[in-house]
């Protein structure tokens, strides 16, 4: 067996006791240990509880999981010591500036405090707050604050690193800033991390898991899963009160603004046509991560949402 991989069998968690709520339901999946492998799904899919289990923060109801060869529940104290974690409810420490909470979290993880000092300096630059590192934090805005939770993590040079919806908070430029870092860090790690932007998921991940009620109901790379869809291409156009009639199709309408209809090539070009010639403008694309994720669990996921 290939000890570099990521393995649930099985996985399941229910909330309550036998008669209560499955936020897992056998869970099975192997996935290589390297690189980005983003967990995505609406509100309550399981993404977090997934993460707590292979974080070794809470036991499963039944199943197994194990990463690099290390049992998740039989060898939980060995793997700690291989992982960092960005919880979603993390909050940084108001009266400390985030040059001390780097630093006091990597004195806790062993390291000297010249080596702590320097690891943290260097990961508050990676995360873009290198500038705010003696500003006392309660004074800094909620975008910054995830940031430094995330400097926090990458700091200890982990070999895996989970991080539960890293972005929350980040405004756009902030965002993508933050994705070229994850993207560097991802060369010689395995990031384990969650999100609710399907442009996120789309733009980072080398594994892509899709969650539904606890079920996964789609593993793969961005290629993979556009392969298991019934329809290959994309159109988009601001919503209008009169949308197109569309014969061999699907059409969604999101809190954006903007009418989705996915369908098969001959049909997008009928439609584009048509809309066109309406004069309405709109784009044509293959069929992208929120098109995927409607056609495997028939809803669009709400950016508002987190679990």
């Amino acid at each position: 067996m290939n000890q570099r991989e990521l393995v649930c069998t099985g996985l399941t968690k229910v909330y309550g006791g036998s008669g209560g709520r499955k936020a897992l339901d056998s869970v099975t999946l192997t996935v290589p240990s390297h690189g980005i492998f983003t967990l995505i799904g609406k509100n309550g899919a399981g993404k977090t509880t997934l993460v707590r289990i292979l974080a070794t923060q809470l036991e499963p109801t039944l199943g197994s999981a194990s990463i690099n060869g290390i049992d998740v529940m039989k060898e939980a104290k060995k793997l700690r010591e291989r992982i960092a974690i960005v919880p979603q409810e993390a909050r940084a420490v108001p009266w400390l500036t985030p040059l001390q909470t780097v630093v006091a979290y990597l004195l806790w993880r062993g390291f000297g405090y010249g080596e702590a000092k320097k690891r943290a300096e260097e990961a508050l630059a990676k995360a873009g707050v290198a500038q705010y590192a003696g500003m006392v934090t309660r004074k800094l805005s909620g975008g910054l604050k995830r940031k430094v939770l995330v400097a926090t993590a990458l700091a200890a040079d982990a070999e895996i690193t989970f991080l539960d919806e890293p972005t929350t908070g980040l405004d756009p430029i902030s965002r993508r800033e933050l994705w070229k870092s994850l993207d560097e860090i991802a060369k010689d790690r395995f990031l384990i991390l969650t999100t609710h932007y399907l442009e996120e998921a789309e733009h980072l991940a080398d594994t892509i898991g899709v969650l539904d009620q606890g079920r996964l109901v789609g593993l793969g790379s961005l290629d993979y899963l556009r392969s298991l869809v019934k329809y290959e291409y994309s159109i988009r156009f601001p919503t209008m009160q009169e949308t197109p009639s569309v014969e061999g199709g699907v059409v969604t309408s999101g809190t954006d603004g903007q009418t989705q209809i996915l369908t098969g090539e001959r049909e997008a070009y009928r439609l584009s046509r048509e809309l066109l010639e309406r004069g309405v403008k709109l784009s044509i694309n293959r069929v992208s991560l929120d098109g995927i994720f409607f056609s495997l669990v028939g809803s669009v996921v709400d950016e508002g949402e987190q679990e």
